[in-house]
C-alpha cells in the first residue's frame, strides 16, 4: 500500500515535467534562428503504477520525462542533399560559362571574331582592287595580324580560366577535406555522449548541417548503424556513422576519416596539347585512386572538373595493331573520324600517358599516318616514368589516352578553336603557295600564316605543301632518323597562330598574282583568298571533310558561340530548377524540425498551466499534511 506522501510524490514528478517540458520550449524559442536546428519535444510517459493490494488494484505513480527528443525527418535531409550536389554543380557551370560567353562576344562594344574578320576581309577586297600597292597590302598584313592576336588572346584567356578553375578544385578539395576532419570529431563526441544513454541533441543538429555543405560540393550518402554488443547481445548506445561521396568513396567511418590530395601532373603527363601546365589529379590519403571522372561525383567538384577537362567526349581511344618490344613502340588504330582528321588531335606534344588495357604507360612522341581510311598513330614508350614493361600481351588491347568526358570544357572549346585556325590556315596558305604564285618581286609565293615555335622561331609548313600530310613527330621535332617527318599543321595552335615574319616584315612578299610575266594588276589568288570566307567547300581538311562543322569560315563564330550559348542556358536553367527545388524541400524539413513560434506559445501556456497545477496540488498536499501531522491526534 502506498504511503501517505505518496500524493506528494506525484505532485512532484508532474512537477519535474512540468519543468523540463518549459526548458525545452525556451530552448526552442532561443534557437529560432538557429542554423540548422531541430525543435526539440521533451517525450513523456506515465511512471509505472503502483500496487496497492487493495481492491481497486493499483494507484497511479506519476510521470516520467523519458527524452529530450529532435523532431528531424533523415528522409529530407537525404532528398536535400541530392538536390542540393545538382545546384553546386549547375551553380558553378553557370558561373563559368558567363565568362565563357563573355570571352566569344561581338557588339559594338567588344571587337570579337566577326569584326576582326570582317575588316581582314575588307582589307583584303580593297588589295584586290589595288593588288600592286604595298601600302594596300601592309594594311592587309596588319589586319591579319590582328585575326592572329584575336586568337592568341582567346586561346590565353581560356587558358587562364582553365587555371582558375584548377584552383578552385584544389580549394573545394580542401573544404572537403576540412569537413571530413570535423564530422569525425563529432561522431566521437556523439558517441561518447550517448554511451551514456542520452540523445547528443545539439551535436548531431551540427553535424547534420555540415553534411549540408558538404553536399554542395559533391554527392553524399550516409549510413548510421547502432554498434551491438554481440556477446551480451546489448545495444550500446553508440553508432557508427559513415560518410560516402562520389558514388561511394568513403570519406568518414565514425571515428576515421579520408582526405583527398591535389597531385600535379608533371609536363611529361599532360592530357591535351593546349592544357595548362600543372592540373591537379585526385588521389586518396592512402594512396588508392580517387574516381575523378565519375559521373557520380557530384557537386561543385564535378561541375569543376568537367569545366577544367571536358571534351564532349572526344578522345584519343582505339586497338592496339602492332607490338614492337625491340624499339618499344605500340601501333594503335583508330575509328572515329575525330582522330583520322589531325586538325582535330589534341595528343600533347610533351608526352603523356597511354593506357594499353589496365596497364599504364608514358609516351615521349608519337607518329600519325592516314592511309586511306585506315588511321594509325605509333606511340614510342618511355621507360623513365611508370613501373609497366611492355609486353606482346598488349596486343589488340584497348588503348586511351585521357578520358571521356561528356561536358563541352576548356579543352574541348581549345580543341574547337585550334581546329579552326589550323584548317583555315591551311587552305589559306595553299592558295599562296599554288604552282605559278608570285609575288612583287617575282618570286614563288610563301605562305601568309605561320606558328611561333617555344623557342622562338616559326614553323613554315614548307613539306606540308611539298610532300604531303604524311607524318607528324609531337614530340621529336628535330628528330635526325631516317623516318620521314614532314610539317603538320598539328604544330600550329590558336595561342601560337602568327604572321609569317618574312612578310610581317616586308608585305610586299604577299603573293597576290599567278603568273611571271602577268602585270600587278592580275589579283586572281587574291580572289581565290575572298572565295575562302563564304565558300565551305574551300575548307578540305586532309581527312577530305569540308567546312569547319559544315559551314564557311566566316560562320566560326556563330558555330561556337550556338555552344557557350546552349550551354550557359542549360547550367542558368538548372541553376534555377534546383534553387526552386531546394527552397521547397528546405520548407519540407522545416515543417518538421524548423521552430515555430506560435506553435512555441501554445506549448509554453500548456507547460505553463501544467506547472502551476501541480503546484497547487503540492500547496494542496501540504495543507492536507499540515493537519494531518500538526492538528490531529494532539
Amino acid at each position: 500500500m502506498p504511503s501517505q506522501f505518496f500524493g506528494l510524490n506525484i505532485s512532484y514528478t508532474g512537477l519535474t515535467a512540468a519543468n523540463a517540458g518549459l526548458n525545452t520550449v525556451s530552448n526552442n524559442i532561443s534557437n529560432v534562428e538557429t542554423e540548422g536546428y531541430s525543435r526539440q519535444s521533451a517525450t513523456q510517459e506515465a511512471n509505472r503504477a503502483l500496487r496497492t493490494f487493495t481492491t481497486y488494484g493499483c494507484a497511479g505513480a506519476g510521470v516520467d520525462t523519458i527524452a529530450i527528443e529532435r523532431l528531424h525527418d533523415d528522409f529530407y535531409d537525404a532528398k536535400y542533399w541530392d538536390n542540393t550536389e545538382k545546384l553546386g554543380e549547375e551553380n558553378i557551370k553557370a558561373y563559368y560559362m558567363k565568362s565563357m560567353e563573355n570571352y566569344f562576344t561581338d557588339d559594338e562594344r567588344t571587337s570579337g571574331f566577326n569584326t576582326t574578320f570582317d575588316l581582314m576581309y575588307n582589307a583584303l577586297e580593297e588589295l584586290a582592287k589595288n593588288s600592286g600597292d604595298s601600302s594596300v597590302k601592309a594594311q592587309f598584313v596588319n589586319y591579319a595580324q590582328s585575326l592572329c592576336d584575336y586568337f592568341n588572346t582567346l586561346s590565353n584567356q581560356l587558358s587562364e580560366l582553365q587555371k582558375d578553375i584548377n584552383m578552385e578544385i584544389k580549394d573545394t578539395v580542401s573544404e572537403i577535406n576540412s569537413i571530413a576532419e570535423q564530422l569525425a570529431t563529432l561522431n566521437k563526441q556523439i558517441n561518447v555522449i550517448e554511451l551514456t544513454g542520452v540523445k547528443a541533441n545539439e551535436l548531431r543538429d551540427k553535424r547534420i548541417l555540415l553534411i549540408d555543405q558538404l553536399s554542395e560540393y559533391v554527392s553524399v550518402e550516409v549510413k548510421e548503424t547502432p554498434i551491438i554488443d554481440t556477446t551480451n547481445n546489448y545495444d550500446t548506445g553508440a553508432n557508427r556513422y559513415m560518410v560516402t561521396i562520389a558514388g561511394g568513396q568513403v570519406l568518414v567511418d565514425t571515428n576515421d576519416y579520408n582526405t583527398i590530395e591535389c597531385v600535379q601532373r608533371e609536363v611529361y603527363e599532360t592530357v591535351n596539347q593546349s592544357d595548362c601546365v600543372g592540373l591537379y589529379d585526385l588521389k586518396w590519403s592512402t594512396g588508392t585512386t580517387f574516381n575523378l571522372y565519375s559521373t557520380m561525383t557530384g557537386g561543385k567538384l564535378q561541375g569543376l572538373i568537367e569545366l577544367r577537362d571536358g571534351n564532349n567526349t572526344e578522345f584519343f581511344n582505339g586497338t592496339v595493331s602492332k607490338v614492337d618490344t625491340l624499339n618499344n613502340e605500340v601501333e594503335v588504330t583508330v575509328s572515329y573520324d575525330y582522330l583520322k582528321d589531325l586538325d582535330k588531335c589534341t595528343l600533347s606534344s610533351t608526352g603523356g600517358k597511354i593506357a594499353l588495357g589496365t596497364e599504364v604507360y608514358y609516351y615521349s612522341d608519337w607518329s600519325y599516318k592516314l592511309d586511306g581510311d585506315v588511321c594509325t598513330y605509333t606511340f614510342k614508350l618511355d621507360n623513365t616514368y611508370g613501373d609497366c614493361t611492355l609486353s606482346n600481351s598488349r596486343m589488340n588491347q584497348e588503348a586511351k589516352v585521357g578520358k571521356s568526358v561528356d561536358y563541352q570544357g576548356i579543352p574541348y572549346y581549345q580543341e574547337q578553336l585550334n581546329e579552326f585556325v589550323r584548317l583555315f590556315a591551311k587552305c589559306f596558305n595553299k592558295i599562296l603557295v599554288q604552282p605559278g604564285s608570285v609575288d612583287s618581286y617575282g618570286n614563288p609565293g610563301t605562305i601568309l600564316f605561320a606558328g611561333n615555335d617555344p623557342l622562338g622561331n616559326q614553323y613554315d609548313f614548307d613539306d606540308y605543301y611539298t610532300k604531303g600530310a604524311g607524318v607528324c613527330y609531337s614530340y621529336d621535332l628535330d628528330t635526325t632518323d631516317d623516318t620521314p617527318y614532314y610539317d603538320s599543321y598539328y604544330l600550329l595552335t590558336a595561342s601560337n597562330f602568327a604572321i609569317n615574319a618574312n612578310i610581317a616584315h616586308d608585305p610586299t612578299k604577299l603573293a597576290t598574282r599567278t603568273g611571271l610575266t602577268d602585270g600587278d594588276s592580275k589579283a586572281d589568288i587574291v580572289e581565290q583568298l575572298l572565295a575562302l570566307k563564304t565558300d565551305a567547300t574551300k575548307l578540305v581538311s586532309d581527312s577530305g571533310k569540308v567546312g569547319f562543322r559544315g559551314g564557311s569560315s566566316s560562320e566560326f563564330l556563330q558555330a561556337l558561340l550556338s555552344d557557350v550559348a546552349l550551354n550557359a542556358q542549360r547550367s542558368n536553367s538548372g541553376k534555377t530548377y534546383y534553387t526552386t527545388m531546394s527552397n521547397t524541400i528546405d520548407n519540407q524539413r522545416l515543417s518538421v524540425s524548423g521552430v515555430d513560434s506560435d506553435e512555441e506559445a501554445v506549448s509554453l501556456v500548456r507547460y505553463q498551466n501544467s506547472y502551476n497545477l501541480a503546484s497547487k496540488m503540492i500547496q494542496t498536499f501540504t495543507e492536507i499534511y499540515d493537519r494531518l501531522i500538526l492538528q490531529t491526534g494532539v
